[in-house]
């Protein structure tokens, strides 16, 4: 926390940065506007953002310079966060589609050790949203920013397990099919034959 001194004296507190995002560029794009006595350059970024732990946003940011572009795509996408339930703290609970426009991600779970197989733009999205194992194929656009919209999309129609059973009011052993009372039946039947 840093301390700084305000107009009447008095000391207020201020929020340093939080460290704990990391984020990760991914694609840069120089724009070129032709005026009356030449042309002006500026610049387009886009970032991923993400704690590593569930959490993952995107953003894109434009300014004459590159580092100003960066940061500005980097405060969007800390705005923009979404929370993922991950299985195991690795991978996705299920296989899911996403789409935006004429990008299409298609994202299936994958057991331990498989590690990230996945496209560049999609890559920067699992790694920062902190998957360690699962297989993602792009099939439609190859646009960065098109495929990241398509990724996100496809993340935020994930639920876990606990999530379905909270909607349909039933308790997650119902959900996953691995139910105590039929094992618990068959091993009360032979005792009491």
């Amino acid at each position: 926390m840093v301390e700084r001194e305000n107009r009447r004296g008095g000391r207020r507190q201020e929020r340093e940065e939080t460290p704990e995002f990391a984020d990760r560029l991914v694609a840069i794009n120089r724009v070129s506007k032709t005026v009356k006595g030449g042309k002006r350059f500026g610049f387009a970024a886009l970032v991923v953002v993400g704690d590593q732990r569930g959490r993952v946003g995107f953003g894109k940011g434009k300014a004459k310079e590159v580092p100003e572009a960066i940061r500005k795509a980097t405060e969007q996408a800390k705005r923009q966060l979404i929370r993922v339930p991950l299985r195991e703290g690795r991978t996705l609970h299920h296989d899911i589609e996403g789409r935006h426009g004429a990008g299409k991600v298609v994202m299936r779970t994958a057991p331990q050790g498989t590690g990230i197989i996945a496209g560049g733009p999609m890559r920067a999205v699992f790694e920062m949203l902190g998957i360690q194992d699962v297989v993602a194929k792009s099939i439609g656009s190859q646009n960065p920013y098109n495929m990241i919209r398509a990724t996100i999309d496809g993340l935020g129609r994930e639920a876990s397990p606990r999530m379905v059973a909270q909607r349909r009011g039933k308790k997650v052993a119902d959900i996953l099919g691995k139910s105590d009372a039929p094992a618990t039946d068959a091993a009360a039947e032979p005792a009491e034959a």
